[in-house]
């Protein structure tokens, strides 16, 4: 049970309005369930381990999307889909929408292994909501839709 801190706030909740009379408290960590961070923390701890030819990966990833349409987040749910949609096809994760940018503005492509570069957007998908998160994610969502379709 989380009690309010010393400033006498409810840390990692937010308030929804329900009716004009009463607030609702929703708990909320990285993604917007527990169960959705649960999922997640176990498919990054497997692909730490064992990369992208870790067992069961698309299932789980398939189980975190059905999650994610829960939570109704359209960019996390289309980002889930066409990520494991890339491992089938490819056996690997070698997608490149990560940019280094040099002092005068031109951006050079990153070279990342693949158990890096996913478990770097797996990372992201914990703090979706986060501004420059999102601007990430959606540069993976752009990448992968090019290389599959």
């Amino acid at each position: 049970m989380h009690r309010k801190d010393k400033n006498n706030v409810w840390p990692d909740c937010v308030f929804i309005r329900v009716n004009s009379l009463n607030l609702s408290k929703i708990e909320t960590t990285d993604m917007k369930t527990q169960e959705a961070n649960d999922k997640l923390d176990a498919i990054l701890a497997k692909v730490e381990k064992k990369g992208v030819e870790a067992p069961k990966l698309i299932e789980t990833l398939k189980d975190l999307r059905n999650i994610a349409l829960q939570e109704q987040d359209p960019l996390v749910v289309k980002t889930l889909r066409l990520t494991y949609e890339f491992i089938e096809e490819n056996k690997s994760f070698s997608v490149q929408a990560q940019y280094e940018e040099d002092d005068e503005g031109n951006e050079y492509p990153l070279e990342i292994e693949d158990t890096e570069n996913l478990v770097y957007l797996l990372t992201l998908l914990k703090d979706a909501e986060h501004k420059i998160n999102r601007e990430e994610i959606k540069d993976y969502r752009t990448v992968l839709k090019e290389e599959l379709y």
